[in-house]
């Protein structure tokens, strides 16, 4: 059994284990360095105003994943970009769409009218996530690089609340 709440500071060194995981695989994430606790800690500290994270956990107490919606930089005030990681070995449970049920409402509460994802172009599975949730593609950005200095292009998704 899963259950989706909102993750907190105290979360982060388990959160970042899973993360590093994902970042080692290579895949999917954009992220190519691994990150520490105080890494993940400095991101939901960032703008926590603006900003809403949720983790689904196992009935052991294991982190399966966590989402989170930010304001983004390059993003108009009414939008809200997010990021989603899922345990290896449990993506297709239906965690990401109960973390993503969580931050939408979020999502509506701090007053955002949409979702932004980015995702790599050569994951197939988070294009396909995004796209069963709703989301539509608006933009493709080319040639975008990595920490370890690959290019990748990114699909820009956009879910209107």
């Amino acid at each position: 059994m899963i259950h989706i709440r909102p993750a907190g500071t105290l979360d982060a060194g388990p959160m970042a284990e899973m993360l590093n995981a994902i970042i080692a695989r290579g895949d999917t994430t954009a992220l190519t360095e691994p990150v520490t606790r105080d890494t993940v800690a400095g991101w939901m500290n960032t703008d926590p105003d603006r900003s809403a994270w949720h983790l689904a956990e196992d009935s052991g107490g294991q982190i399966a994943g966590f989402q989170w919606i930010a304001p983004h930089p390059l993003l108009p005030p009414e939008a809200c970009d997010v990021a989603t990681f899922v345990r290896i070995g449990q993506t297709g449970l239906g965690i990401g769409s109960r973390l993503f049920e969580a931050s939408q409402r979020a999502a509506r509460d701090l007053g955002y009218a949409w979702i932004n994802a980015a995702i790599r172009a050569d994951n197939a599975g988070g294009l396909v996530y995004y796209q069963s949730r709703g989301f539509e593609d608006y933009a493709r950005l080319t040639d975008q690089p990595l920490g370890d200095g690959r290019l990748v292009d990114n699909v820009l998704k956009r879910y209107d609340l």
